[in-house]
């Protein structure tokens, strides 16, 4: 993990919550009151620059949650939105953070929307829980390791083909 301890972030529902990363290769998510979470890249995969954790791809990745594998299906990250989205079933749930703005992703579970997080993919990100859904401590895990090991929100459609348009004429 990284060498310098980052300051936990305080969660508006869950406490202290820390996230470390280890480069590409790993990243950690733990706090007092939720399930630590563990990911990590096959070292012997290649690293792609543009996602937080080096790779989209399922076969190359493991999540851990209180040591338990859970399966994680990240989406390719194409042109639009929602091919950015990222997958976990745990427990019997299924939870999805998926781009529903240019800074921000969606996180639900069972297709309930719990809340909103944002991050760079990098060790600091910030949730914003909705008011309603029962939220569960391992929301908060799930949420917080996706949103830093792949990053969150994505341009519309439309901004991406504008800019490849653009990039295209000389």
């Amino acid at each position: 993990m990284s060498d310098t301890p980052r300051t936990p972030v305080r969660d508006t529902r869950f406490g202290a919550i820390s996230v470390r990363q280890n480069g590409q290769d790993s990243l950690l998510v733990e706090g007092e009151g939720i399930p630590r979470v563990t990911l990590d890249r096959d070292p012997g995969s290649q690293a792609d620059p543009q996602t937080a954790i080096g790779t989209r791809d399922p076969a190359h990745l493991t999540m851990r949650i209180d040591g338990e594998r859970v399966e994680l299906t990240p989406g390719q990250g194409r042109l639009s939105r929602h091919s950015y989205r990222v997958d976990v079933v745990y427990d019997g749930a299924h939870y999805r953070l998926v781009p529903d703005s240019v800074p921000s992703s969606r996180l639900t579970r069972d297709g309930v929307h719990l809340g909103d997080f944002s991050s760079d993919g990098d060790e600091l990100v910030i949730a914003e829980w909705r008011d309603g859904p029962e939220l569960r401590p391992v929301d908060a895990s799930i949420g917080y390791a996706l949103a830093s090991a792949f990053g969150t929100g994505a341009q519309p459609m439309w901004m991406m083909l504008v800019d490849a348009v653009s990039a295209a004429i000389p």
